[in-house]
């Protein structure tokens, strides 16, 4: 009974966490922060009260780790694979050259700034795929410090607020099309409610076009998480002098999962309110991970980071901007 009760205690903590942040981010007038960012902020200001009640641990060990993967696989539901062949094949040649911009890109900065693998990898990761959620999938997946994962979320959060301000400024200073910056937002801004709001800024035709990028985006977590499962498990083998990497114990079998909803999707069989319940609840899921995340998370922990690995993280996404915004350019001109 008192197991029991060690888990539900952080469980419910957690759930109460989140259940603040989606309070606080509908009086908010536009879903910018988001209720996953907002229930981050909200452990973490609550962590040094938490901290000295061990009895939490279990319970927000527990969330932060199976709760995050069930988010993650019900977040399936918000993707098909008509998505991925309506964004068409320039836009996945716009993304082919975004995702390779940004893990050279944060491998350069990984070596000059001297930032720890992991945590260029978050920032990598963030900006190629889908900001936070990315994080979040595959920080825990690699080992990544708590600090880490949420340094790397900030730093997502800081640049799309920049995003969202700027780019629909700038798009119509180049005189870009409704398909061009669609392309160009789907590509080269994080979080989905950041594109959704410099998407539908611009116009409600390059705004259908950004989400549907965007989602088209989120699809690469699979092979992106796969990658990195197996970079750690190498790096874990030649630290501790194993031979091989065991392929079937470092495989994330949640990935499976995600796979598995967004195929159900794709039969179209799910009625549309359905997919919404399912993915307000996959939405809740990931809140709640974050939450608990956050209250094993201190400020000073994520100050102590250093102002590097922000520099770092605002080279990548200027790059993946300027890249992303060049061969959508091109695109446009030959198509």
């Amino acid at each position: 009974m008192s197991q029991k009760l060690s888990y539900s205690s952080g469980i419910i903590l957690s759930a109460l966490i989140a259940a603040i942040a989606y309070i606080i981010n509908g009086l908010l007038p536009i879903d910018l922060l988001g209720a996953t960012l907002i229930a981050l902020l909200l452990g973490m200001a609550l962590n040094p009260l938490v901290a000295n009640y061990e009895v939490l641990d279990p319970g927000m060990n527990w969330t932060s780790k199976k709760i995050l993967r069930v988010g993650i696989i019900l977040a399936g539901i918000t993707l098909s694979f008509s998505q991925v062949l309506q964004a068409g094949k320039y836009a996945l040649v716009l993304l082919a050259f975004t995702l390779v911009t940004a893990f050279g890109v944060g491998y350069l900065c990984h070596k000059v700034f001297k930032i720890n693998w992991k945590l260029a990898g978050l920032l990598s990761v963030s900006t190629a795929i889908c900001g936070g959620t990315a994080v979040a999938t595959v920080g825990p997946t690699i080992n990544a410090k708590n600090r880490d994962i949420a340094y790397a979320i900030s730093a997502t959060f800081i640049f799309d607020i920049i995003t969202v301000i700027a780019f629909p400024w700038i798009g119509q200073m180049l005189g870009l099309s409704d398909t061009g910056y669609g392309l160009w937002v789907g590509t080269a801004v994080n979080d989905t409610s950041s594109v959704v709001a410099a998407g539908y800024a611009f116009s409600d035709a390059a705004g259908v076009l950004a989400t549907i990028v965007k989602l088209t985006r989120t699809l690469f977590i699979v092979p992106i998480v796969l990658i990195f499962s197996w970079i750690h498990a190498k790096k874990e083998t030649q630290a501790t002098g194993t031979v091989k990497v065991d392929i079937v114990k470092i495989f994330p079998w949640f990935i499976l999962g995600f796979l598995a909803v967004v195929a159900v999707r794709s039969t179209g069989l799910v009625p549309d309110v359905m997919v919404g319940q399912i993915s307000a609840l996959s939405k809740f899921c990931l809140a709640m991970s974050l939450a608990a995340i956050g209250l094993k998370t201190s400020f000073k922990e994520v100050t102590e980071v250093g102002i590097k690995p922000m520099i770092a993280g605002v080279v990548i996404d200027v790059s993946v901007v300027i890249v992303a915004l060049i061969v959508q350019g091109l695109i446009m001109k030959y198509i």
